[in-house]
């Protein structure tokens, strides 16, 4: 039989095959510049309604992001998602552990009757790491005030199930009313050498909570990102499983600031029908919706009502959808196409995946990314949840991505479309999974909060070197050239072995 021709013949010439870029295949050109690093302003825009101090997320994923790395990454003044690969209920309070670590003034602060039992305070202070409890007259958060439950009345207690009444301090209780400043807090701390005051009203109603330890974080991170009631940001992330409305509203429920709908490819039917639902659903929550590499899946997911769009398909170091699936866009051009898409409606985009080092992001953020998610550099951060694992002598953390097997087998399924695959119908569970990630490890990196140093100061000084005072600035102002291989080479230390590593570069 003879093939017609037409139908045999690719659709495609040498001129449609084009050429993209990724971080290490260009280079920022240095400009007159009147602005030093430390003068430079590294605010952004993470979705159209929330700003963030510095341009920096974490990763929604399992070996990276649950609530010690976002309340670090806040404080800081970025951002962490909490991933999904947990229970409705253990991804609530993942978040909820986030909002409650501090606040200006807590005003639905944890509350507790005075028949309820010691055990039960003790509970709640270990989970939420907080060192007392006020006691209202029926446990109501905004009941009549009757005492307060601190950890001086449960020294040295032996027994606990006695009730709360037979040992909470009842008499002397230090409160403020309603509208107290929190500079007139601090005084009255001070004054009565007391770690809380009890906000009431003129009926003695408890309206809120003043802790000394809020008071001295908003010192010691006065850059944190908070919300409008002095809270710290969260996000979370979803997928397009069965139960994501559900998921969502138990997110919204306890105060989840930005929902992040979580896959490998935004550009697709369940995606976008998931993300309208959504958006419907929850008109007042921050939607970031992705992940997409073209303008086509930006415009798509923008005209949906999304406020802000993740950029990056097959960029991260664990993931294998390049190679697996073929497909991908590297980030360079990617970002630059789809910043381009998303800021004729003013919606900025997130780069997800691929930096390696502080130069990607200042590279990143010039082509028009207004923040970065980071996975692989946080993994190895005291912050993240990834267990700590001694190898030939040095200290590593486990990472994986949200595409490998372990990962799709914890719950991650949905996020590559294979949510139906029946895992116990293989001979080994997992066998009809068609992963797109590898699990491994990676160093030890200490605190996230020197890693985050290193980082903002190696954009600090990009900037500089562009003149750039502001990332608008950068994104104006940037121009980059084309490198070879050989620029590349010259790019990284050579002829030279490292005898003492820096604390912000590491050979390959």
């Amino acid at each position: 039989m003879k093939l017609d021709s037409d139908t045999t013949a690719s659709r495609f010439t040498a001129a449609d095959v084009t050429v993209a870029l990724t971080f290490d295949d260009v280079l920022l050109v240095p400009r007159q510049s009147e602005v030093l690093p430390a003068d430079v302003e590294v605010s952004t825009q993470l979705t159209r309604n929330i700003a963030l101090n510095v341009p920096i997320i974490s990763a929604a994923m399992d070996t990276v992001t649950e609530s010690r790395l976002a309340i670090a990454m806040a404080q800081l003044g970025g951002l962490g998602i909490i991933h999904k690969n947990l229970s409705i209920d253990q991804q609530a309070s993942e978040v909820d552990r986030v909002k409650r670590s501090e606040s200006g003034m807590i005003v639905n602060p944890i509350t507790l009757s005075p028949s309820d039992r010691l055990h039960q305070a003790l509970d709640l202070m270990q989970k939420y790491r907080i060192s007392g409890v006020p006691i209202t007259e029926n446990g109501d958060t905004e009941g009549k005030l009757v005492g307060i439950l601190t950890n001086r009345d449960l020294r040295f207690e032996g027994d606990v199930d006695r009730a709360i009444s037979e040992v909470m301090t009842r008499e002397n209780l230090i409160t403020v009313p309603v509208g107290t400043t929190l500079q007139e807090a601090r005084s009255i701390l001070h004054t009565h050498r007391v770690e809380k005051l009890l906000v009431v009203d003129q009926d003695f109603m408890l309206k809120g909570l003043i802790t000394v330890k809020d008071i001295q974080k908003m010192i010691t991170y006065p850059t944190a990102s908070k919300d409008e009631l002095g809270r710290l940001r969260v996000g979370a992330a979803l997928g397009v499983a069965k139960d994501t409305v559900a998921r969502a509203e138990a997110l919204v429920a306890v105060g989840v600031d930005v929902l992040a709908v979580d896959t490998a490819h935004g550009h697709s039917k369940g995606v976008m029908a998931m993300v309208r639902t959504l958006r419907k659903q929850f008109p007042r929550v921050e939607l970031i919706a992705g992940n997409v590499a073209t303008a086509d899946g930006t415009e798509a997911l923008i005209d949906l009502g999304v406020d802000g769009v993740k950029v990056g398909i097959g960029a991260g170091s664990i993931c294998t959808t390049r190679v697996i699936a073929g497909i991908g866009m590297p980030m360079i051009s990617a970002l630059a196409e789809c910043a381009e898409a998303a800021g004729r409606h003013g919606i900025p985009v997130i780069g997800d995946g691929g930096i390696r080092y502080s130069g990607d992001i200042t590279k990143a953020l010039a082509v028009g990314a207004s923040t970065v998610m980071i996975g692989s550099l946080f993994a190895g951060t005291d912050e993240s949840p990834g267990e700590l694992i001694l190898f030939q002598g040095r200290s590593f953390k486990e990472y994986r991505g949200m595409g490998s097997i372990g990962a799709m087998r914890a719950g991650s399924r949905d996020r590559y479309f294979q949510e139906d695959y029946d895992l116990a119908s293989g001979t080994e569970e997992g066998n009809k999974l068609v992963p797109e990630g590898i699990e491994g490890r990676v160093p030890h990196k200490g605190s996230v909060g020197a890693m985050i140093h290193q980082l903002v100061g190696g954009l600090r000084a990009g900037m500089g070197y562009c003149g750039a005072g502001t990332l608008p600035d950068l994104q104006k102002n940037a121009r980059l050239v084309q490198i070879t291989q050989a620029g590349m080479r010259e790019s990284h230390v050579h002829d030279v072995v490292i005898t003492k590593e820096a604390p912000n570069y590491r050979s390959e």
